[in-house]
């Protein structure tokens, strides 16, 4: 870090070998506990998003499944939950189209087999 901050020119109009970047101790961000209770609520937003839809919409299109809704939206949400912090931790941040691509696939296919698509 150090050999950055050397590295970068003087700013204009503050005088020879001034640097303002050497002057400001270097801060690491903080967030407040409102801050990061949003920020996981983001992160997780999609996940649960489809936790609630995804069972609405197999009912449309398979009919009724043997299994209560409750715990089909919560099938939902642990798969979901899982496959973005798979993405998350696979790809170095979250919001990938690959990540959404995956938790669109692992949605339908377990709607699928909760109404036993096979049969």
């Amino acid at each position: 870090m150090g050999a950055i901050i050397e590295s970068l020119p003087d700013k204009p109009g503050l005088g020879s070998g001034h640097n303002a970047v050497q002057d400001k101790p270097f801060h690491f961000f903080c967030m407040t506990l409102w801050q990061l209770v949003l920020h996981l609520l983001n992160f997780a937003l999609p996940a649960l998003a489809m936790a609630v839809f995804m069972p609405l919409a197999g009912r449309w299109v398979m009919g009724r499944s043997g299994w209560p809704l409750g715990r089909r939206i919560a099938v939902h949400a642990v798969c979901g939950l899982l496959v973005l912090v798979l993405g998350l931790v696979l790809q170095g941040h979250d919001g990938q189209m690959g990540t959404y691509l995956g938790l669109m696939l692992v949605a339908a296919s377990a709607e699928w087999a909760m109404h036993r698509g096979w049969n």
